[in-house]
């Protein structure tokens, strides 16, 4: 049975952000990239899909080009699409079809708990850990790969600090991901900001490895929301992957928030690889899907491609 309820388009100046984030903060898939003040920091522009009144939200990211409007992913926002109390399949559906015509281009993802199907859906893999087991019963799971790598770092002397400058873990993963994805100054200026405004508030802290010479190899933003820990901006160094410092730094986190209820989300992948790292850790998938629905003239899609 199709969920009831009346599901309006509201601009951003009429969103009434303290409902939506008692909204976000009250979903059973409540996520810290659909909380408004993570919304205002990374999103270009957003605007809204609300259910009656705040009983389900879905955010729309949206910008314009070539005179034409369409929605995307802003850069460090994993996944979004809709949430609330109780999420349905059709319920999701209901939010799609409620998107206002004028996108005429949407790639988006959405989230873990919007069941999707159809040509238009991607499904898309994430990898998370629960936390709230002592450390031994936790470490018991990692592929010895990994039990090697954190021994390795150890041994060269390598070291955990928590709470350094944000622009130190900015730089380094600026410096490996230059040539991976695109990301803006302005996107990490926002990125800064978003993080001194959740440090204030306890729902951030940074993680660095470094060798026995204080050389950052490895460094990494958690963010905290909704019983989630978010392993965000990651980087580093050649040398780094030579001595482990990764496998060190994710399992200075566990040691650190083991038997504790939360859940380390990996934010991916879909990389085979970095899959294969992050399930090294006993994580396991959390699938979510991706729309990609593109209704733009065949010349902007000629364009696009350019």
């Amino acid at each position: 049975m199709a969920d009831k309820g009346t599901i309006r388009y509201l601009r951003n100046k009429e969103i009434d952000k303290v409902k939506w984030d008692t909204c976000i903060s009250n979903a059973s898939n409540g996520l810290i990239y659909a909380y408004s003040f993570y919304l205002d920091h990374m999103a270009l522009h957003w605007d809204a899909l609300v259910l009656d009144d705040y009983k389900a939200i879905m955010p729309l990211t949206w910008n314009k080009k070539f005179g034409f409007y369409y929605l995307y992913q802003p850069p460090f926002i994993a996944s979004a699409g809709v949430f609330g109390a109780v999420i349905s399949k059709e319920l999701t559906r209901q939010f799609i079809d409620a998107i206002p015509l004028r996108f005429r281009l949407i790639e988006i993802s959405l989230n873990h708990e919007n069941f999707l199907e159809g040509k238009n859906v991607v499904v898309k893999n994430n990898y998370t850990l629960n936390l709230n087991r002592p450390y031994d019963d936790i470490y018991k799971k990692y592929r010895e790969n990994i039990k090697r790598n954190i021994k390795k770092s150890q041994q060269a002397g390598c070291y955990c600090k928590t709470g350094i400058p944000v622009e130190n873990v900015i730089d380094i993963s600026r410096e490996q991901l230059k040539n991976v994805i695109k990301v803006s100054d302005s996107d990490y200026i926002n990125f800064a900001n978003l993080y001194q405004y959740l440090y204030i508030r306890q729902q951030a802290n940074t993680y660095g490895i470094y060798s026995a010479g204080n050389e950052l190899l490895a460094s990494c933003v958690y963010f905290f929301a909704n019983k989630r820990a978010y392993y965000i901006l990651v980087g580093n160094t050649p040398e780094g992957k030579t001595l482990g410092a990764s496998h060190f730094l994710i399992d200075s986190f566990i040691t650190k928030n083991s038997d504790k209820d939360l859940l380390l989300d990996f934010e991916g992948s879909d990389i085979r690889n970095l899959a294969f790292f992050y399930s090294s850790f006993g994580a396991t998938p959390e699938t979510y899907p991706a729309l990609r629905i593109n209704n733009l003239p065949w010349w902007v899609k000629w364009l696009k491609k350019q």
